[in-house]
């Protein structure tokens, strides 16, 4: 079992910043991956970035090329998504996620087993 918390979320005006952090427990060394997805209410999980555990290799949805950056401080075992130039249309629930697969092939919520409680994030005036 690996068990995600996740911490950060909040209250940001739009052009905003948050960092999201999420700390990893258990079984991590099955971790091969670890992603950001985002729900918004009514709509499909929706992947945002995703961050290589060992190698630190990244990866990004489009939507939020340029804007988000996702990391890793391997020793803590925690996993951040740095968030910049925040929309209001990016308000949602985000979570973070473990899994076992490659990065390349991480982009869909059905790649991973475990996930955090999620954090939420509002952006308005």
């Amino acid at each position: 079992q690996v068990q995600l918390v996740e911490s950060g979320g909040g209250l940001v005006q739009p052009g905003g910043s948050l960092r999201l952090s999420c700390a990893a427990s258990g079984r991590t060394f099955t971790t091969y991956t670890m992603g950001w997805f985002r729900q918004a209410p009514g709509k499909e999980r929706e992947f945002v970035a995703a961050v290589e555990w060992r190698s630190g290799s990244t990866n990004y949805a489009d939507s939020v090329m340029g804007r988000f950056t996702v990391s890793k401080e391997y020793a803590k075992n925690t996993v951040y998504l740095q968030m910049n130039s925040l929309k209001p249309e990016e308000t949602a629930v985000y979570s973070c996620a473990a899994s076992a697969d490659d990065i390349r092939i991480a982009t869909h919520p059905s790649r991973y087993n475990y996930w955090g409680q999620g954090t939420q994030v509002t952006v308005s005036l």
